[in-house]
């Protein structure tokens, strides 16, 4: 949505996702001027160019949606106009620095709670100028935010990064003919005076696919296959994870890179019941799988051994603590789980126990509960699943498909 609203040509995107988050970024949009029109599993984009967007009439609400705020905020610092970004109760506690400091270095101006740390900012516009600037976080959005600011910044900007972070801003850029470097340490960016976006479709969303794979792999004698799952490199930690876990997983290619318009690969991914063992997730892998980790503690606590996790700091600032979320509502269950500094230290057990599990508003929290409730013994209550609708809006649906009658859902 960012980039063909960017673009000067009218995109057709195929196969999007109608989650909350996936609307609030149209929605954004809308109201800076661009016509999107959705119909079906389709949504038709009218670019106006680089230089195309006009002021808002009101805030423009994120929602949920860290991807919409952070990448919003690297592009109204270019504009010519103020703006104000809000989100909802979630999104307003989580941090913002991370993304205004490097912007504020490119010549952007910020206004907000804690020092433009929290929303709702107000965003003024500028002539940017290029910045040099290394991730203090490991943080694909963030290095996003500063790319799409550098696109419109006289010189070269560069984001540099210490450990691999999700790449598929880059990816789409350089396929969209922005004029982009793309190294192993980092990424630059001169300034764009034209993207040629073209139509494309999008592959299924590995994080959202996760808890298939997860409820096959723990499953008795179990086969699923996932169909045009999105498998970029830098997204496939989860898969690398379970296969050292002894998983049986395999992928079927659908689409090369070189064949794809955004250059992103995708595989029907077909999983069979496996015995896993417990393994050891380090620090320089976080970044890569920082959304599949809340299915990997439900599975690394019913996988044979110990698993150790490090460094999952990061997961204590998503859109609720994801450390404690999780692991409090596995604990209530029976799991043996313990917090040790950053660091995280799960052993298997045989079996769960129903229990009272707390969703704390967060689509993923919500989505682990309901897979563990699946594997647990008796009947589980959980407060919230509307907010699964947030990333993956088809999700009960689906798991009623695919359970039948084995598990009853009130």
């Amino acid at each position: 949505i960012f980039f063909s609203s960017l673009s000067e040509n009218i995109v057709r995107i195929d196969n999007f996702l109608f989650s909350d988050d996936c609307l609030r970024t149209v929605e954004a949009f809308i109201g800076l001027g661009i016509e999107i029109n959705c119909s079906g599993r389709f949504v038709t984009v009218t670019g106006r160019g680089l230089k195309g967007l006009t002021k808002p009439s009101g805030n423009i609400y994120a929602g949920n949606s860290g991807t919409t705020a952070r990448l919003m905020l690297g592009l109204l610092s270019a504009q010519n106009f103020r703006a104000v970004i809000s989100g909802d109760d979630s999104l307003s506690e989580r941090p913002m620095r991370r993304v205004t400091e490097p912007l504020k270095e490119m010549g952007a101006d910020f206004k907000g709670r804690d020092g433009a740390n929290l929303l709702p900012i107000e965003v003024k516009g500028s002539n940017l100028r290029p910045v040099d600037y290394r991730l203090v976080v490991a943080s694909a959005q963030v290095k996003s935010a500063v790319l799409i600011a550098g696109m419109y910044a006289d010189g070269i900007t560069t984001v540099r990064q210490d450990y691999k972070t999700r790449d598929h801003t880059e990816r789409m850029l350089k396929a969209f003919g922005a004029p982009v470097s793309i190294t192993d340490s980092g990424v630059s960016i001169s300034k764009t005076d034209y993207l040629n976006v073209v139509n494309f479709a999008v592959p299924g969303d590995i994080s959202s696919a996760a808890f298939l794979i997860a409820l096959c792999l723990l499953s008795h004698k179990a086969k699923i296959t996932v169909h045009n799952v999105g498998i970029n490199p830098t997204r496939i930690g989860f898969i690398n994870v379970l296969k050292r876990m002894g998983a049986e997983i395999d992928l079927n290619i659908v689409l090369k890179e070189s064949d794809s318009a955004i250059g992103e690969p995708s595989a029907d991914i077909t999983v069979v019941s496996s015995k896993l063992k417990g393994t050891t997730i380090r620090k320089a892998e976080i970044p890569i799988l920082i959304d599949e980790l809340p299915i990997l503690f439900l599975i690394f606590a019913l996988a044979e051994g110990t698993s150790y996790i490090e460094h999952v700091s990061e997961l204590k600032v998503k859109e609720t603590d994801r450390v404690n979320s999780v692991l409090g509502n596995l604990r209530r269950m029976g799991a043996d789980v313990e917090i040790i500094g950053e660091d995280v230290k799960i052993t298997g057990v045989e079996k769960l126990k129903a229990g009272e599990l707390l969703s704390f508003s967060d689509h993923r929290t919500a989505m682990v509960n309901v897979i563990a409730a699946v594997f647990a013994q008796g009947s589980s209550c959980i407060d919230d699943t509307e907010c699964i609708n947030i990333s993956y809006p088809g999700f009960l649906t689906e798991l009623k498909s695919i359970l039948s009658d084995q598990v009853e859902f009130r």
